[in-house]
């Protein structure tokens, strides 16, 4: 009589022991999960940052080249009025 208690009561801990961790184990998927998705959304938004710093970086140095230019021609319009 003993002896079975005691199987029952193994039994019902193992029990939940294993129910915990089955329960432990789902949050932690649902958490890697969820890193998952932070990750890639990081990921988009920081591409769309790069290539609007990209663009601008572009731009800048269009306007620099244009100014350059500028101010070699009016150099050479001064001195060559001189």
């Amino acid at each position: 009589m003993e002896v079975i208690k005691l199987e029952i009561i193994l039994s019902g801990v193992l029990s939940i022991m294993v129910t915990l961790v089955a329960y432990f184990l789902r949050q932690l998927i649902a958490d890697f999960r969820k890193v998952e998705s932070d990750l890639t959304q990081v990921k988009n938004t920081t591409e769309i940052i790069r290539t609007e710093s990209k663009g601008m970086t572009d731009l800048i140095h269009q306007r620099i080249d244009f100014l350059e230019r500028r101010v070699n021609r009016i150099e050479n319009q001064t001195f060559n009025e001189s």
